[in-house]
C-alpha cells in the first residue's frame, strides 16, 4: 500500500506533460494549417503542413536528442489524432477569425512555450544534464517553425535580427530547468509558469517590437574607400 502514492504521482506526472505534449501538438498544427491556408494552399497541402508543424519538434526530440526508441508521434496514435482535429478545425473556422496573421501569431506563441516545457522534461527524465535539458528544450519549441517555414519557403524567423523567438523558447526553457532542480513547486505548476513565460515574451516581443540586432551591419562606404 505504501507504493500507491508512489504510483499515483507517477501518473499525474506522466499525464500532465503529455496534456503539454498534445496541447503543443495542436497549437502548432494549427499554426503550420493556418499558414498554409494563408498561402492559398489546396487541402493536401493544408493537411501535410499541418502534420510537419505539428510533429516535427517531437520528432527531432526522441529521434535525434532522447533516441529512447521509435518517436512518440508514431506509438501514440493520439497525436495523429489530435493533428487531424486541428486540421479540420482550421479548415472549418479559418474563414471566421479575423486577422489570420495575427491568429497565427498567437497559437504558435502559445505552442512555442509548450513545446519547450516537453522537451525539457522528456531530457531530465532520460538523465541529461541541466544545460543539455535546456537546449533539447530549444530545439523542440523551435524545431516546427523551422520546418514550417522552410516549407512555406519563407526565411526561418530563428535566423534572422527581429523580435524575440528563440529567446523567448531559452527563458521559458531555464525557467522550467531551474524551477525542476531547485524548487519543491509541483510539475505542473513548474510546466505552467514556464509555458506562460515564453508566451508572454514573445508575444510582448512583437506588441513593443523588441527586436535583436544583425551582427553585421551594412556599412556605408566611406571617403577613404571610394
Amino acid at each position: 500500500m505504501k507504493q500507491v502514492p508512489h504510483i499515483i504521482q507517477q501518473l499525474s506526472f506522466s499525464t500532465t506533460f503529455l496534456v503539454f505534449d498534445l496541447f503543443a501538438v495542436f497549437m502548432f498544427a494549427s499554426s503550420g494549417a493556418l499558414a498554409a491556408i494563408r498561402k492559398k494552399y489546396d487541402f493536401i497541402g493544408v493537411l501535410i503542413l499541418a502534420f510537419v508543424s505539428g510533429l516535427g519538434g517531437g520528432l527531432i526530440r526522441d529521434a535525434i536528442f532522447i533516441q529512447a526508441g521509435p518517436p512518440k508521434a508514431v506509438t501514440d496514435s493520439n497525436y495523429m489524432i489530435v493533428v487531424l482535429v486541428a486540421f479540420l478545425l482550421s479548415m472549418v473556422f479559418h474563414g471566421k477569425l479575423h486577422r489570420l496573421r495575427r491568429t497565427t501569431l498567437v497559437v504558435d506563441a502559445l505552442g512555442l512555450g509548450a513545446y519547450g516545457v516537453v522537451g525539457c522534461q522528456a531530457a531530465l527524465q532520460a538523465g541529461l544534464v541541466p544545460l543539455a535539458a535546456i537546449l533539447v528544450g530549444i530545439f523542440n519549441a523551435i524545431g516546427a517553425g523551422l520546418i514550417r517555414d522552410v516549407l512555406i519557403r519563407e526565411e526561418p524567423i530563428i535566423f534572422k535580427p527581429g523580435q524575440f523567438y528563440a529567446g523567448a523558447a531559452i527563458v521559458g526553457c531555464s525557467v522550467f530547468v531551474t524551477l525542476s532542480l531547485y524548487t519543491d513547486l509541483s510539475e505542473t505548476a513548474i510546466a505552467i509558469i514556464a509555458t506562460v513565460t515564453a508566451t508572454t515574451i514573445r508575444l510582448l516581443a512583437v506588441r513593443f517590437n523588441w527586436q535583436t540586432k544583425a551582427i553585421l551591419e551594412d556599412e556605408t562606404p566611406g571617403p577613404e574607400s571610394m
